[in-house]
């Protein structure tokens, strides 16, 4: 990269970009700080376990080091686990990875997927070079072709491990196909990161930075746990099934058991002395989480898909439990003379038992939701997002509403409210988001609450009521987008079939 480069963006950067820095970069440095070399201390040992992988998947050194622009154009070397063999064709190629792209090894596909391999920017972190949050840092020869005032905005905060746009384009390799890729990213990809990217630097915040983190936690950990083994070595045969229903389970269960008998003895020995030993320790895990596991496969539990499985299953694991206690109970009472688990203690284990079992099955839907909560706090608008306004709080709006939360790009809106003409509606939630007013208040709350986007979501009203809230929408600076009536549109298509036929 030109050494000229970084001192043309520092002479010409913008000075309210320098201000806004130096009134946030202070406490987002110290978060970057902790958190960096909290992280780096916790995953020292993943660290060691990826190196040795790496070494022994191909020749060549553990950690990719590249040129990326940061803060005002500064270069510095982003540091990352190596994912490509070490040969001339993995420097001169292509600078983005496309979906089977060959210059990345086994064990690189792996990390790419999961984005384990970005875990050693941490360290750029704690040089100051990065942060946790911030625009993703682009390689100098895309940066020279951006716009310039694009350039200067998004070029004077630190660049991040995530971003609003890493998150929503978290699958950009498989999006990436054909001969034609560098045309794809160049054209569609790369302008939207970009205006992306600038709505962070304008709207960034503290909170700002955990509706990212936890937007992030929300695609890729999941991803990474559903990625740890390579899908296409695997066969639906007799001895996976067993693995994957039975198996796995079991020695799960037995580490929850573990976990809960040590618990409870711990607790128990507050109140009261009781020393099993060992080996009575170890007996009596084993032999729970085995009497478990049966009750389990009598009732089908193993082969329930727990990530998409209902609550009500709860109740199934409950009464497994109940079951192993009762049983367990049982059998101290009748095959000794004298019960050396007191009842209490019995109650507890099952208590504790209950509680693991319950979250290593739906330990992502607990840890997705505690992020989702943090997001529903913020009223489920992310600063960072595109800010939109429902008009109508009746069944297409509801439907409206329900389509924005689930869709893919959920993450790039945020629904900041609803209008609604019913006053008895005002001031109700509907799916975590609130009726603000009427359609007379859609210029107002457009510039309260910087509303990017209308969607009108109205059925069966007048046309006079129609054009009204229309004309009161395209008033506004909003881009206004119109919600068809989808039962009406299928009444019709039933029509034609019925004279069809």
């Amino acid at each position: 990269m030109d050494q000229e480069y970084p001192e043309k963006i520092i002479s010409t950067a913008d000075k309210k970009f320098r201000h806004k820095i130096t009134l946030v970069g202070v406490g987002k440095r110290l978060f970057d700080i902790l958190v960096s070399m909290l992280a780096l201390l916790l995953l020292s040992p993943i660290f060691g376990f990826i190196a040795l992988r790496i070494k022994l998947d191909s020749p060549g050194p553990v950690y990719f080091r590249g040129t990326r622009v940061g803060r005002y154009g500064k270069p510095f070397q982003i540091l990352k686990f190596r994912t490509m063999y070490e040969t001339p064709e993995s420097y001169n190629g292509a600078p983005i990875t496309v979906s089977g792209d060959p210059r990345v090894t086994p064990i690189g596909k792996w990390l790419r997927r999961t984005k384990v391999n970005e875990l050693p920017q941490l360290w750029n972190v704690l040089r100051g070079e990065m942060s946790i949050v911030g625009p993703r840092p682009e390689d100098p020869k895309f940066v020279q072709n951006w716009p310039p005032d694009v350039r200067e905005e998004i070029l004077s905060i630190r660049p991040g491990i995530t971003s609003p746009a890493s998150v929503i384009y978290h699958d950009e390799e498989t999006m990436l196909k054909g001969s034609g890729f560098m045309d794809a990213y160049l054209l569609k990809i790369l302008p939207d990161k970009l205006r992306l990217d600038q709505l962070y630097v304008q709207n960034r915040t503290f909170v700002t930075d955990m509706d990212v983190i936890a937007m992030t936690a929300i695609v890729f950990l999941p991803r990474l746990r559903s990625e740890m083994v390579a899908e296409d070595k695997l066969y639906n045969g007799l001895f996976y099934r067993f693995a994957r229903f039975h198996l796995s389970w079991f020695v799960t269960d037995v580490l929850v058991c573990f976990i809960a008998v040590g618990l409870s003895g711990i607790v128990w020995r507050i109140s009261a002395v009781i020393n099993l030993g060992i080996p009575t320790y170890i007996a009596v895990a084993f032999g729970i989480a085995l009497t478990n596991s049966l009750i389990n496969i009598l009732i089908g539990l193993p082969r329930i898909m727990w990530k998409s499985a209902s609550a009500t299953y709860v109740l199934d694991l409950g009464l497994s439990v109940s079951l192993t206690m009762v049983l367990f109970w049982a059998v101290t009472r009748l095959w000794f003379q004298e019960p050396w688990i007191p009842f209490s203690m019995i109650w507890l284990i099952g208590c504790m038992m209950f509680i693991g079992l319950v979250a290593v099955r739906f330990r992502e839907r607990l840890f997705t939701g505690l992020a989702n909560r943090w997001l529903m706090m913020r009223g489920g608008k992310a600063s960072y997002a595109e800010r939109i306004l429902i008009i109508g709080a009746g069944d297409l709006g509801h439907l409206a509403l329900w389509l924005l939360q689930r869709s893919k790009l959920a993450s790039m809106f945020g629904v900041v409210g609803l209008v609604d003409d019913d006053v008895h509606k005002h001031g109700e939630w509907l799916q975590e988001c609130k009726v603000l007013g009427s359609t007379r208040d859609i210029p107002a709350l457009v510039e309260k609450h910087k509303v990017n986007i209308l969607i009108y979501a109205i059925a069966n009203i007048s046309p006079e009521e129609n054009e009204r809230i229309m004309e009161t929408c395209r008033a506004t600076n909003a881009r206004l987008i119109i919600i068809p009536d989808l039962v009406k549109v299928l009444e019709k298509s039933i029509r034609k079939i019925e004279v069809q036929e």
